[in-house]
Parts: structure tokens; C-alpha cells; sequence
């Protein structure tokens, strides 16, 4: 077992090398290893799946510790999910969500099971694309190639390719039309213009005109961009995070820079905003949640952050963590078989099972309308779907899976005027997902189907992640007695 999680661990560090946006010699030398690791994974895997792996083997002494340690085990995973339940069954009370009946559910997940896809491949970057965002009928897309792309989805071609990087792209994101409309007009442009930003490793943040492709202003960050959003609250605001950890506020008014705070310890890997709400997210695992108090300067107040020993994403200096937020709510995609869902208010952490083995990988998190979107790549043979769960109780809908899917990176997602969802993945290539009517004659190209490894993903209260092997009696013990006195003052609080 020692030799599959070393194997495992360099896989993963390769995965992680292979979406940077600079690479050394030695570090492509490790990638062009893949698949010399990866056979020599799936081979030891098949020795273990043998009759020999056996607990028969094991002494007198052994077996008799085992079977306490797995009685422990068992008394945990009931009060695990005694703490889930009335965690879950007390956010929806506070929230006031009434969750799905079990046919109403029944009837969602059968929906989904009949649910078909086509699929159209944009091609014309030179290397992986890092970013996506949908605006209207267009897809914009970013890559380490140095390029945006504006892509018409409905002919599946390039309409502009916007050149003006000098580093690879790593983020981008869309002003909603009435902050755009503001831009216009002071730039003496249809008041119906669509703005891009764009951050790269250059220290560039360059917006765009959509419909010209012309850059309009460029913003020199003195830092290597590799997060932003847009906060639409008063004049408007870009939020970026650097490589360093920094989270800066620049004013859509004039540009200028209203604040820059050193939040995290390693490289901000993602920033979402929720009305006056802004999470970043960083490698090391850490998140930070501010609040827009819509100042000239500093207008981020920090509310709460929460390190990686809090949200048990134990990360460094190639970690990668994307985050999205929902109410009291952030789901965290941070490279692990699992999702993590932090309470920001309080800190408690829970998690959903994305892959029924611990080779997935979650790179992407997205919401839409009342699903949750999660991408998976198994490291072991290269194989690549994505997830649906059903919110605001994430359970598990269906998996999907296309021949040959690359490991997605990013995603998008919007809804056309009949309701039918159009979906767009990034990674090694870029391709668009547009659901058919599930009554119709036409055949889908994506495989929809159902994991039934997956179907006891409801979240778990957390202690969790690689480390978890390692654990044992006397951490499986101590985890045991905190678990009975938890259960034990969460009663007497009644």
C-alpha cells in the first residue's frame, strides 16, 4: 500500500504541474513520467484487488487491535452522521429551505437520467485553456498561450482573438450590462457594448470591448494576476488576488487602486463575489471572506478567515483551490475525491463525496440555477466526468462522461431562452455541452450515467483528508471521545 499512495501523490503532483502557467525543464521532465507512473499504479492496484489482500494475514495481536480499532470506526461513523443530520436538518431551519419530498427527488434524478448532450469542440489555443465565462451567446476563454478568445457558440467558431498578454491568462470575468453601459458611455460607445476583464502573469488586468476585441484600458498590478471578480456594488469594483497572496480593490470608476492587503500566505487561486460578499481562496487552503463597504479607500472589511487547519485543505506553494459561494455556504474544489463545504460564519466544515475512489481529483465548483456542478478527473486511468447535485441538500443526480474528456479545468454555465442548459468546459481543450430535448430523436454524445458509489455522498462532518490513512489507534480514539463529548453537549443544548 506504501508504494500506491507514493504513486498516487506524485500523480497528483504532476496534475498540479501540468496546469501552471511557467514550467521548468525539470518540472516537464516529471510530466513526461505520467504514464510511466500511471501504469506502474494500475498494475499494483490489480495485485491488491487479489485474494492475497487478505486480514488473515496479520498476527493474533494485530487482528485483536484491528477489531477494536474498527469497532471504533463504527461507533464514529454513526455519530458522524447523527452530527450531520441535525447540522443539516438545523441549516435548513435557520435558512428556511424547504428540501426536496424523496419523490420529488425521484423525479429530478429521472429526469436527469434521460437528459441528453451534444457536444462542439472550439478549437484555436495553442495550449490549455485556465478560464472560461459565458456572456450571452458568446464564450470567452483564456489560456497560457498568452490569449482571450471570444467564441459564437451557436456556429461553434472564433469571432476574435484577443492578443495583448505577454503571460499566460488565468482569470477572467464579466461586468453585468449596467456597470458595462457605465464604461461605454465614458468611452463614447453603444451603451449595448459587453466589457471582458482579463488577468495574466503579466501584472496586467486588460479590459476588453466585445465587440471590436480592442483593449480599452489596461491595469499594471505589480503583481502576477492570477484571480478576479467584479463586484457590482455602487460604482463597481475588480477584485484581484496575485501569486504572492495579495487581494487588491481597484474602483471601476477611475481604475485607480482603492486597496491591497497581504491576505494569504501562498498564491490567491480564486475569488467569487456574493453581493457585498468576497471569498478568496488560496494554495495554501486558506479562505478569507471580506465585505464590501463600497469606500474610496479600503473598501474590503475581513470578516472571517479561515486557515487550512480549519478547512482541512492541507495545500502549499502547487496547490489549487476554486471556491463557490452560496448563502452561508462555500463549496471548495482543492484536488481531493471529495467537494468541502465551509460554514464561513462559523467555520465548520463539511463534505461530499465527488469520486468513489480517493485517485479523483475535483478541479472545478460551479452553481446553476438549483444544481451544483463538480468536475473529476481519476487519476489512476485518465477518465473525466462531470457531477450534478441537487441543491440546496447536494445529493447526488448523474455523472457524465464524453470519449477521450481532457481533465477540466474551469466551466461555465448559462440557460438558453427554452430552459435548456448550455455548458462550456475548459482544460486541454475547450468544449461545449448543449442539451437536447430529451424527447426528441436526436442522439446525445455524452454518456449520461449514475455511480452507485456516489449515492452516500450527503455530507460528513469533517476530520478528514490524505492524512486520514495514516491515523492510528490512539488519533482514532481521541477523534472517538471528542465525537461522543460533541454529540453529548449538541444534546444537552436541546
Amino acid at each position: 500500500m506504501g508504494e500506491v499512495r507514493k504513486l498516487q501523490k506524485k500523480l497528483r503532483q504532476i496534475e498540479n504541474l501540468e496546469i501552471k502557467i511557467t514550467l521548468t525543464p525539470e518540472e516537464r521532465f516529471k510530466i513526461s513520467r505520467k504514464a510511466e507512473l500511471r501504469s506502474r499504479l494500475a498494475q499494483l492496484q490489480l495485485q491488491l484487488s487479489g485474494p492475497q489482500q487478505t486480514l488473515g494475514i496479520v498476527g493474533d495481536g494485530k487482528k485483536e487491535k484491528m477489531k477494536r480499532q474498527v469497532g471504533r470506526l463504527i461507533h464514529i461513523e454513526e455519530l458522524c452522521r447523527l452530527l450531520s443530520q441535525r447540522a443539516y436538518e438545523s441549516t435548513l431551519l435557520n435558512a428556511q429551505i424547504i428540501p426536496f419530498t424523496e419523490a420529488e427527488f425521484t423525479s429530478l434524478k429521472a429526469s436527469w437520467e434521460k437528459s441528453k448532450f451534444r457536444l462542439r469542440l472550439l478549437e484555436g489555443h495553442n495550449d490549455i485553456v485556465t478560464c472560461v465565462v459565458a456572456v450571452d451567446n458568446l464564450v470567452v476563454s483564456g489560456s497560457r498561450d498568452t490569449t482571450v478568445k471570444v467564441w459564437h457558440v451557436p456556429t461553434a467558431t472564433e469571432q476574435k482573438n484577443l492578443g495583448g498578454h505577454t503571460g499566460g491568462v488565468t482569470c477572467l470575468s464579466a461586468p453585468p450590462p449596467e456597470y458595462c453601459k457605465r464604461l461605454a458611455w465614458s468611452l463614447s460607445l453603444s451603451d449595448k457594448e459587453r466589457f471582458i476583464l482579463s488577468g495574466s502573469a503579466d501584472c496586467n488586468v486588460k479590459i476588453w470591448a466585445l465587440s471590436t476585441g480592442q483593449c480599452v484600458k489596461s491595469i499594471y498590478t505589480f503583481n502576477a494576476v492570477t484571480a478576479l471578480c467584479f463586484v457590482p456594488e455602487e460604482d463597481g469594483y475588480i477584485i484581484t488576488g496575485s501569486d504572492g497572496g495579495k487581494v487588491q480593490a481597484w474602483s471601476w470608476h477611475s481604475f485607480q487602486n482603492c486597496q491591497s492587503v497581504n491576505a494569504h500566505q501562498e498564491a490567491v487561486t480564486s475569488i467569487q463575489s456574493q453581493g457585498p460578499l468576497v471569498f478568496s481562496g488560496s494554495a495554501e487552503g486558506g479562505v478569507s471572506v471580506w465585505e464590501n463597504r463600497c469606500s474610496d479607500r479600503d473598501p474590503l472589511m475581513l470578516l472571517h478567515h479561515w486557515s487550512s487547519q480549519v478547512t482541512g485543505l492541507r495545500g502549499g506553494v502547487d496547490g489549487r483551490l476554486t471556491l463557490s459561494p452560496r448563502g452561508d455556504r462555500v463549496f471548495l474544489a482543492y484536488g481531493q475525491a471529495w467537494l468541502k463545504i465551509l460554514h464561513w460564519r462559523t467555520g465548520a466544515t463539511s463534505r461530499v463525496t465527488n469520486h468513489s475512489d480517493i485517485t479523483g481529483v475535483t478541479d472545478c465548483v460551479h452553481q446553476t440555477g438549483g444544481l451544483l456542478i463538480s468536475s473529476c478527473y481519476d487519476l489512476a486511468n485518465g477518465e473525466s466526468t462531470l457531477n450534478l447535485f441537487s441543491l440546496p441538500q447536494c445529493q447526488y443526480l448523474v455523472s457524465l462522461a464524453w470519449p477521450d474528456a481532457p481533465r477540466i479545468l474551469c466551466f461555465a454555465a448559462w440557460t438558453t431562452g427554452s430552459g435548456d442548459h448550455r455548458w462550456v468546459t475548459g482544460g486541454h481543450n475547450l468544449t461545449v455541452l448543449e442539451q437536447l430535448p430529451s424527447s426528441g430523436k436526436q442522439r446525445g454524445d455524452v454518456t449520461v450515467r449514475r455511480d452507485s458509489g456516489m449515492d452516500s455522498c450527503l455530507q460528513e462532518s469533517e476530520g478528514d483528508t490524505e492524512g486520514d490513512e495514516d491515523t492510528d489507534g490512539t488519533d482514532t480514539l481521541q477523534l472517538y471521545t471528542s465525537l461522543c463529548l460533541c454529540v453529548l453537549t449538541h444534546s444537552l443544548s436541546e
